[in-house]
């Protein structure tokens, strides 16, 4: 689908838009429910001061709040879709707004529960853990009691319950600045058609084969971040406070050792990750140094780095031509895999496409009872666009399998785990496209299309990694967080990965303020490693390794019942060692050779 202007969903057929009427038929039944949650959840604090009396006890108490969670889950899950629909919806705003302020209050009402469990004496524990009534709770308990050195006094557990929606103010700031009230005007196209130009269509510029085209869109879409760059940079700094202040109330030794204890995942992996990307950017250079010769270029600027590097291949991908492919890509999964998916992008799971005020980008969001909902905002002329549905397929299966296989407290997985599943569809998706033609250039373009998904996930995240690294670093030693700050950081890496071969425009620089991840800091590693442990078990399911199909799918299945590492060594790969990372790395420049073969 594409269109000269912007739409609204009031242009759309329902076909078109995610049914949310599998979370609520109407908002009057979503009012219905937040109104029980204000008026039961007092009652939470009817085990105060009892968790220790009896296993009895604590599992009544777990229950209600399983109970209670799970309409909470449903009720955010609803009002948070519909905000993603149309962020300048007074109507949604306000109803997200009231949900933040009671989920401030349900809060401040539980914190004493993990204070209480995490004051249990030991012996006592492990009884309670060895008593029937709580072995639905054994995974969860487990994961609680390990949090007891960073757990605070039931008064400072209050505080921060009750500062978290302060202490979050930042990132509906940048929503609100990047996806409402900036404007980015209009370019006509190699084609004399006038288009809009927006957060979501910058991707599209950037395929064009107008090298003129290409290079105005980058201009004027950074001109408009350049003029809020002081809001931006602000906005950020608080970010970074936020998570250093968090950190330190807990008692960690640093907000990247925070973020990464939760999933039991050791400093070592975020830090080898690094090393093992930067000693290995020589093939990245040398693909630069490719872009520039294929595509005619006395230099290479970064907005030279998207365009496919194979002029003859129209791509006009419609979206059910996309469910098609991906679906078909999927087979070796097996019929409940591919009939559940292709059931549920057919069947309104899927949000497709750009309207105005909709949140850019794209994502899967998932509750228990619920189908695994998809924010896309496709555009035909995008072949990545096919790519991210897939990653996003890869997410809401791996939550569908979850549901269905573990209780309510334990099918919710890390981030660390849903990137695996994500990348691992991609690859699949990669080998279909590669089987299926036989046409020298059409190879050339999709081999050119895993290069760019490899360099887009492995090195570009890394790279985003090591910022997030730096910027927290500088907080913690003390020093000020500056727009200058931001910006000459961010151009030292910008150098490092890029190398000399690439022109950096000096509105680069002004990148490191527009990316959404950066404001729920250390995620983006997680794309890295993703794609390294999702290429080794892809290369295990289509060489038709003997168990491999089993074991990936009891990889989704498991949720969240263990930490990574371990989920992901019983699918057969160690992540604590660099060889996936290393194997990624070969294939990138496995690659590489092929398309240099095939292109000069």
């Amino acid at each position: 689908m594409t269109s000269t202007k912007v739409l609204t969903r009031a242009d759309l057929p329902d076909s078109d838009k995610w049914d949310l009427t599998h979370l609520f038929s109407d908002v009057d039944k979503w009012t219905e429910d937040l109104a029980w949650i204000q008026k039961t959840y007092p009652q939470l604090t009817e085990w105060k001061g009892r968790l220790g009396e009896s296993a009895g006890t604590l599992v009544s108490c777990l229950e209600f709040e399983k109970s209670f969670d799970q309409k909470i889950e449903r009720v955010y899950h609803y009002a948070s879709l519909q905000l993603a629909e149309d962020g300048a919806s007074p109507d949604y705003l306000a109803r997200m707004g009231q949900l933040q302020n009671l989920l401030t209050k349900i809060g401040e009402a539980a914190s004493y529960l993990s204070p209480e469990i995490q004051a249990i004496p030991d012996a006592t524990f492990e009884q309670f853990l060895n008593d029937p009534v709580l072995a639905e709770w054994k995974t969860a308990l487990k994961k609680i009691r390990r949090m007891k050195p960073h757990v605070l006094s039931e008064r400072e557990e209050r505080l921060l319950a009750l500062g978290s929606s302060a202490l979050d103010g930042y990132d509906d700031t940048f929503s609100q600045l990047t996806d409402v009230d900036m404007k980015f005007g209009a370019l006509v196209d190699e084609t004399g058609a006038e288009k809009l130009l927006t957060q979501s269509s910058f991707s599209s510029f950037l395929v064009k084969r107008d090298h003129g085209l290409r290079k105005r869109a980058f201009h004027q879409f950074y001109e408009e971040f350049q003029d809020h760059q002081f809001t931006l940079a602000s906005s950020l700094a608080y970010s970074v406070k936020a998570d250093v202040f968090r950190a330190r109330a807990r008692n960690y030794p640093s907000a990247l050792e925070e973020s990464l204890f939760r999933d039991d995942v050791p400093a070592a992996v975020y830090e080898g990750l690094i090393a093992a990307v930067r000693q290995n950017l020589a093939p990245l250079f040398r693909y630069y140094e490719l872009r520039r010769r294929v595509l005619g270029l006395d230099e290479l600027h970064h907005y030279d780095t998207y365009v496919p590097l194979v002029p003859q291949i129209e791509s006009h991908v419609t979206f059910d031509e996309a469910i098609g492919k991906v679906v078909t890509a999927l087979d070796p999964l097996g019929p409940e895999y591919t009939t559940a998916l292709g059931e549920g992008l057919r069947g309104r799971w899927c949000d497709r496409y750009e309207t105005k005020g909709k949140r850019s980008g794209a994502f899967s969001s998932g509750s228990f009872a619920a189908p695994p909902y998809i924010l896309m905002n496709y555009k035909s002329d995008v072949f990545s666009d096919v790519y991210t549905l897939a990653h996003e397929a890869g997410h809401s299966m791996h939550t569908w399998f979850a549901q269905r296989s573990q209780a309510f407290q334990d099918y919710d997985y890390p981030i660390f785990l849903a990137e695996v599943a994500s990348t691992f569809n991609e690859e699949l998706l990669t080998h279909h496209l590669l089987e299926t033609t036989s046409d020298r250039k059409m190879r050339a373009y999709i081999i050119n299309r895993q290069i760019d998904d490899l360099r887009g996930t492995l090195f570009r995240q890394t790279m985003f990694a090591e910022f997030e690294k730096i910027i927290h670093a500088i907080e913690e030693r003390g020093d000020a967080l500056t727009l200058d700050v931001f910006k000459t950081e961010y151009r030292g890496l910008l150098r490092a990965y890029f190398g000399d071969g690439v022109v950096l425009d000096p509105q680069l620089d002004l990148e490191c303020l527009r990316i959404p991840h950066f404001y729920h800091a250390f995620y983006v590693y997680k794309y890295a490693t993703g794609i390294s442990a999702a290429v080794a078990l892809a290369e295990r399911v289509l060489a038709q390794t003997p168990g491999s199909v089993e074991a990936y799918l009891n990889f989704l299945k498991s949720g969240g019942s263990r930490f990574p590492l371990e989920t992901l060594q019983a699918a057969g790969v160690d992540m604590t060692t660099p060889a996936p990372i290393e194997s990624t790395l070969r294939l990138f420049e496995r690659r590489l050779t092929e398309l240099e073969e095939l292109l000069l």
